[in-house]
């Protein structure tokens, strides 16, 4: 192996690299544009794996000179359409809504952790208060119930 090839290859792939990454950021913005704010608003697990999807298919796009620029636009436009689809049904259907979202679960009420609650999503007081911390306050107040949006049931 020659380490000069782990910094450099060559100028053909620094210019394909260039060129492709502009034209495929500025489709993913249109498209993006195209589909609104909700695409990318994390609300649930289904939004945040859309969100990595996306990231992870503009990076293949960049980097894997195997991908064309239309194969890639293509992936991004059939995750955002998904998304979209799965947005809709959502807003449209309760039996979709309930397939797609999860419920919060309370896992602190008037400063006691619920037990029950952290054994059946699986998290630790440890891990709770971490949370809580990165929410905005320092302790498990009395008076705020303290919810955590499972990602999954």
């Amino acid at each position: 192996m020659e380490w000069s090839h782990l910094f450099f290859q060559n100028w053909q792939g620094v210019l394909r690299t260039a060129i492709i990454g502009a034209l495929a950021y500025i489709t993913l913005v249109i498209f993006l544009r195209i589909a609104g704010k909700r695409t990318l608003a994390k609300l649930n697990a289904f939004d945040l794996v859309v969100t990595v999807a996306l990231g992870s298919t503009l990076s293949a796009i960049l980097l894997q000179e195997s991908i064309a620029l239309a194969e890639g636009a293509t992936a991004l436009a059939v995750l955002i359409l998904l998304q979209y689809l799965v947005t809709y049904a959502s807003v449209r259907s309760k039996t979709a809504a309930k397939m797609f979202r999860s419920e919060p679960t309370l896992l602190v009420r008037n400063g006691s952790y619920c037990c029950e609650a952290m054994k059946r999503q699986r998290i630790t007081k440890d891990e709770v208060k971490s949370a809580v911390r990165a929410s905005g306050t320092d302790k498990v107040k009395r008076s705020q119930p303290w919810c955590w949006k499972a990602m999954v049931h």
